[in-house]
Order: C-alpha cells, then structure tokens, then sequence
C-alpha cells in the first residue's frame, strides 16, 4: 500500500461549504488552497517521519474530498488535519471489521490521514480545535452518514496515543510491520471513534473480546509466551431445573 493511504498522526480560500471558519484572536481555521503546497510539504517532512509522494500533496490541497484544514496564526500555519471519508467496502481488509456485519459496505468512515501542530504551538489546544471542527463537520446533517471515525498511529507515539485516548478513541487492533520509516518496518496502532450512532460489532461482549485482544497484544509485542484457557459456561453453569423453577 502507498504511504498517501497509511494515517499517521503526529506526537501532538475555501474549498468547502458548510464549516465555519473559527477566529480566536490571531489564530484561524481554514481549509488549504494550491498556494499552500510548498509550505505544507516542509511542514510534514519536519512533523512525520513517513516521506509522503508529491502527488499526495497536491490532492490535499486541490482534491474537495479531502478535509485539509490548517490552523494558522500570523498567516502561518502551525496545525493541520487531514482526512477523508470513504465507504466501509473501501477501507483496508484490517479496518474492515470496525463496524457490525450486518451493516452495508457503503457505510461511510471518517479516516484521518494526518494531525500535526509545530513544536512551538504544543499545548495550547490546537489539535482539539481541529479535530473539534471535524467531528462537527461529520455531525452535520447535510454530511455524509459516518458512524466512526479512524485512524493509525505509531505504538511508539505515547503523546499522540494518549491525546487520542483522552478524545474516546479506543484501540482497535495492533498492525505489526504496519509502517515502512526509512526503510525500516514499524509496528503502528488502529484507533477508532464511534460517532452518529455507530458502535461496534457484538456490543454486548465486545468490552470482553476487546481486553482479550489488548492482553494478547501486549504478549506479542513483548514476544511473551501467553497461555489462554476457555470454559463452556453453557456446561458449567447452565444445569438449573428450569421446569422446577416455572412452578415457583
């Protein structure tokens, strides 16, 4: 897969209609234009590790389907967020199953290719505000029916991790190799967001099936030998006389 189609997050005149532009003193909200494509790709190159093609740079500042939003402060851009929506039947095979299988392929998914915020504007709540912005935009009526919203992270990005974390992003699956930095295979996170009444599949055991996979997760990142054992709970408690209880 390309890199263009592989979300990494960073540790930290419009092309769209229907989204504000937010003003709070000399700090603006705005989507990218053509003009910008120099400066974004100096951006990304210093924020992310990953080499991303020219091609991608000039979709995100030309292609209308992509969010591309920039925070800027004395016209200079110190924040980005980029993201797409796309049908769950285009997603990768690994992203797939983060939706019920009774829902159609053609349910849509918010993916966020890229959030980043220069060195010396950590802290003061920049990515909230992006990331704000878009998960209004999904809310909308005239969107889009997204009901969740995703993204990959590197395991070694603590800070973005527990950014995402704080924001009800919850782990979705461990992708080993899942990254090529340098020419070097790194281990990368899937987190997702459930919005606009999505939830996850088997929603009443799910929080179960879920610290299962985070358990063995943990064992085969540390190369760990993990024993499992399972019980038949049907055979070992299910033995109530149910006739005898109904005369009660």
């Amino acid at each position: 897969m390309s890199h263009a189609n592989r979300g990494l997050v960073q540790d930290g005149s419009s092309k769209q209609d229907g989204v504000p532009l937010c003003s709070l003193a000399e700090l603006k909200l705005r989507f990218l234009c053509p003009s910008d494509l120099p400066e974004v790709k100096t951006l990304c190159k210093e924020w992310f590790p990953i080499e991303y093609p020219d091609v991608w740079y000039e979709d995100i500042t030309t292609n209308p389907r992509f969010y591309a939003l920039a925070a800027t402060f004395n016209a200079q851009i110190i924040g980005l967020l980029v993201a797409e929506t796309k049908p769950l039947s285009k997603m990768n095979k690994e992203d797939q199953d983060i939706l019920p299988p009774s829902l159609t392929g053609q349910t849509q998914i918010g993916y966020i290719l890229t959030l980043g915020v220069s060195d010396a504007h950590r802290g003061h709540g920049i990515a909230s505000l992006l990331l704000d912005n878009y998960l209004a935009q999904l809310s909308a009526h005239e969107a889009p029916r997204v009901q969740a919203v995703l993204l990959h992270v590197l395991t070694t990005n603590h800070r973005a991790i527990a950014f995402y974390q704080r924001r009800n992003f919850v782990r979705h699956t461990f992708l080993p190799y899942y990254y090529n930095i340098k020419g070097k295979p790194k281990d990368g996170f899937s987190y997702v967001r459930y919005v606009n009444g999505g939830h996850p599949p088997w929603t009443l055991i799910y929080p179960f099936i879920f610290a299962l996979k985070n358990v063995c997760q943990k064992y085969l990142e540390k190369q760990m030998d993990l024993y499992l054992s399972f019980m038949d709970l049907e055979k070992a408690y299910d033995r109530a006389d149910r006739d005898a209880l109904w005369k009660y």
